[in-house]
């Protein structure tokens, strides 16, 4: 068990029955009376998220997450497959537990697969991932000194705006944390 005030973005934890991750957290310190801590948490099952309020002293179930080194295979209508890069096991994932992962994952793509007791629960990407982009706008010519981005839409379908020069059949360099463009590759 843990105490509320130990919560802090990114920990798991088990509370009513559900699995849960800190999402984020705020700690208030009124005048009077005992501290409060609003978080915000996912579920970690279902995918939904939900604020909670918690005073000070209160507690929780501390959960241990295990991860393992594994390889994006294939998509098989809302099922994602993946192998274990160790044991060869094959882990399959729903697209509702991958969430924002979605548009990221590409073939033979190394992630972290985060699991509890067995059960697989979503995974970690790596920083940046390279995509190959398939459709790009035109490029407006024209006042270039205020940076001219453009829409472009890569292989996974992610919409991602890059600047002008970069056109159809490049491959461009993307941080999975925040969907922004980095570099062309």
């Amino acid at each position: 068990m843990i105490d509320v005030n130990d919560l802090r973005k990114g920990v798991t934890f088990i509370f009513d029955g559900g699995l849960y991750r800190v999402l984020e957290y705020a700690h208030n310190k009124p005048g009077r009376g005992n501290a409060t801590i609003r978080v915000k948490i996912r579920n970690l099952r279902t995918g939904s998220t939900l604020e909670r309020t918690f005073t000070s002293g209160d507690r929780v179930q501390n959960v241990r997450l295990d991860n393992r080194k594994v390889q994006y295979l294939y998509r098989e209508g809302d099922l994602y497959y993946f192998m274990d890069v160790d044991t060869f096991e094959q882990p399959v994932l729903n697209g509702k537990v991958l969430g924002d992962a979605l548009p990221y994952l590409l073939e033979n793509l190394l992630v972290d697969l985060t699991e509890f007791e067995g059960e697989a629960l979503g995974v970690e990407l790596p920083v940046t991932v390279d995509m190959l982009v398939v459709e790009a706008e035109m490029a407006v010519r024209g006042d270039t000194a205020t940076g001219v981005t453009k829409a472009v839409k890569t292989a996974t379908g992610l919409q991602v705006q890059v600047p002008a020069f970069v056109s159809s059949g490049d491959t461009i360099r993307v941080d999975t944390r925040t969907g922004d463009y980095l570099t062309r590759v």
